[in-house]
């Protein structure tokens, strides 16, 4: 049997506080969204302002990034360069900038996504979340 090391509830509110303040200093309404490996939801913060579809975009591109493992603007990247047919690969709504994985010793173990301002500055955030836990 394998073992692979996986989030605790720690970590993944370090994640969100982290992606928090660094939106807050840049002073950008976004919602944050945590994920585990399989794309389920562990936390989501929708900060004063963020628009309500955020909410629904966050948790989306969170889990597209960490069921593909990698960020979810690689996908956005492959559509627009014309793989029109990846817009149909199930379970994978948020294919959009804006979500990064978290890789701890070569292994997916969630994502965070985050939405509500340009999605350059969404994976931004989204990689200062996942900063927060230090080298992988």
């Amino acid at each position: 049997m394998k073992n692979k090391p996986c989030l605790t509830m720690s970590e993944v509110r370090r994640m969100a506080e982290a992606a928090e303040a660094h939106a807050l200093k840049q002073n950008w309404a976004v919602t944050i969204a945590v994920v585990d490996d399989g794309g389920h939801l562990l936390c989501l913060q929708r900060l004063d302002g963020a628009a309500p579809i955020s909410a629904r975009i966050a948790p989306a591109k969170a889990g597209t990034a960490a069921l593909g493992g990698k960020d979810s603007g690689a996908y956005e990247d492959m559509i627009n360069k014309g793989r029109v047919a990846y817009l149909s690969v199930p379970g994978m709504e948020g294919m959009l900038e804006g979500a990064v994985p978290v890789v701890v010793d070569g292994h997916c173990v969630g994502a965070v996504g985050v939405s509500g301002v340009k999605s350059s500055e969404d994976a931004e955030t989204a990689r200062a979340g996942v900063r927060a836990l230090g080298p992988a």
